[in-house]
């Protein structure tokens, strides 16, 4: 379902400025799977996020009345553009970035829900007997963590690096199996410690009884700002448009982007050039692994959701308290595949930690999913400063440690 907004609709990044080009069209693709007994939803909206109350339950609540499906079914993830409009009022982020509900443009956030939903719709419409299998890849070459520390342990944001830095990468393979992307500085001096990224490239194969790929699924970890803050009143879905262009015009079917472990992890590259390279090495590594992909049939589907409660920062008045950010996570069981729905800005670190300690091989972890609450932050990062725990979120110190734990015990019970 094109979600394309007219020209002249501010973005997300635009700094206010109408929008005055397109790159590529948006999208809401949904993917609709039944086992005879219960169905389940993912639908991946070109978005920046997919606030709860204002996309995610209206969507939700659509879809259960047309067609009996199950709140707790359903996920609605965002791939994170930053290209995209800005019609949602931030009420989970820091109070000094939420915006006044009188200033949105309700009319184009409704139209948005309804063509969302009307994408599960017309899936929900054509769905035909299929196989699914789930594989890896991986592709450290495009990304790297942009919060290094320096030799204090205090992080200096890295959002983009410049040419001559660049050429120094190196991909460090540590010996618990954490992989680094690493650069060397020209002053020695200045040395900087790179930290973790997730380079794993995650698919899913779904296929009709001849053979042929009537859908497929990638996930991926990096932040979708390739051509952000440089073009920003370009309408893009940036480099998952690319990746998934390469992927419906080699296999065909629908491609849904879903986002990785992106918190702190960004674009080797910038720019356009970057955006089409980024795209098509992360649509090739892909392709590669859907063709070797074991499918079956014989699968059950599970879906739960869990309420989730964190604590936010101290007001900076100090006169009062911020109330609590109240949200959700989701899991969703296909066969031997397991979907973890999380909501906000995932630090890489967080996410590591639950992939370690969920011990599932098909695992893939989907974050801005549900909900849009800011950064989430293991502890060691308040210590380090930086842009994730400091200005980038509501949250208090905890913060990822309660979310790993409440998803270990979503994953268990769903088992």
């Amino acid at each position: 379902m094109n979600i394309t907004p007219p020209v002249g609709t501010p973005l997300i990044g635009s700094y206010g400025k109408p929008s005055d080009s397109i790159l590529d069209e948006l999208f809401a693709k949904a993917l609709v799977l039944g086992d005879g007994k219960s169905k389940v939803v993912i639908v991946s909206v070109d978005l920046l996020y997919p606030p709860l109350e204002e996309i995610t339950q209206p969507v939700r609540r659509i879809i259960n009345e047309q067609t009996e499906i199950a709140k707790d079914n359903i996920l609605v993830c965002a791939t994170h553009t930053h290209s995209g409009p800005e019609v949602f009022s931030k009420s989970k982020l820091r109070p000094d970035k939420r915006i006044d509900k009188s200033t949105i443009d309700v009319s184009c956030r409704e139209t948005l829900v309804r063509k969302i939903a009307g994408s599960v719709l017309i899936a929900h419409k054509n769905m035909q007997p299929v196989k699914i299998g789930a594989a890896k890849g991986k592709l450290p070459e495009i990304v790297y963590n942009r919060r290094p520390r320096n030799k204090d342990g205090r992080v200096k944001m890295a959002f983009s690096l410049p040419d001559e830095i660049r050429e120094t990468r190196r991909i460090v393979t540590e010996t618990n199996g954490t992989t680094r992307v690493t650069f060397d500085f020209p002053n020695k001096q200045n040395k900087m410690y790179f930290g973790p990224i997730d380079p794993e490239v995650g698919v899913i194969r779904i296929e009709s009884t001849n053979g042929r790929i009537v859908c497929s699924l990638v996930n991926f970890g990096c932040h979708p700002v390739s051509i952000y803050p440089s073009m920003p009143t370009a309408i893009s879905a940036d480099y998952p448009a690319c990746a998934t262009r390469v992927i419906e015009q080699v296999e065909g079917g629908i491609c849904l982007f879903t986002l990785g472990l992106a918190g702190n992890a960004v674009p080797y590259a910038r720019g356009l050039q970057p955006r089409e390279q980024i795209g098509k090495s992360l649509g090739g590594e892909a392709l590669r692994r859907l063709q070797f992909v074991s499918t079956t049939d014989e699968i059950a589907l599970k879906a739960m959701r869990r309420k989730i409660v964190f604590p936010t920062k101290e007001a900076p008045d100090g006169e009062h308290e911020n109330e609590p950010v109240t949200t959700e996570i989701q899991a969703l069981k296909l066969g031997d595949i397991y979907i973890l729905g999380l909501p906000g800005e995932i630090l890489i670190e967080v996410g590591l930690e639950i992939k370690s300690r969920a011990k599932l091989e098909n695992l893939i972890i989907v974050t801005l999913c549900n909900d849009a609450i800011g950064y989430v932050c293991h502890e060691r990062a308040y210590d380090e400063g930086g842009y994730e725990p400091e200005s980038g979120t509501n949250l208090a110190r905890g913060a990822g440690e309660i979310l790993a734990e409440q998803a270990l015990t979503l994953l268990r019970q769903l088992n």
